[in-house]
């Protein structure tokens, strides 16, 4: 079975961001890193049962060359994306960013 997928609005904030950054570094890597997200994402329409939860039914998955993870939660047929994100980033912030109180 083929999940849908849904990018929700601040994932795509952080694709933008994570685009900019490296288009500045180099011509062109930028689009290569959007290449790597799209293999991610694909691989995540056909497996997104594949990586366990890490908290209230998130779960994470490491992109390939570039030091990114997708944060995501499968809400029946559909992979919902809620966060496209530097690994080095303090773990506890996507708690911060679905739970802000």
């Amino acid at each position: 079975m083929v999940f849908s997928l849904l990018v929700r609005p601040e994932a795509e904030q952080d694709l933008s961001v994570a685009f900019h950054w490296y288009e500045g570094q180099r011509t062109g890597l930028g689009h290569d890193f959007l290449l790597q997200i799209d293999a991610g994402f694909r691989f995540l329409e056909r497996t997104p049962l594949a990586f366990p939860e890490i908290y209230r039914g998130i779960r994470r998955h490491l992109i390939k060359r570039f030091p990114y993870k997708i944060f995501y939660i499968v809400e029946e047929s559909t992979v919902v994306i809620l966060a496209v994100v530097y690994g080095g980033r303090d773990p506890h912030w996507i708690r911060r960013r679905l739970d802000p109180t």
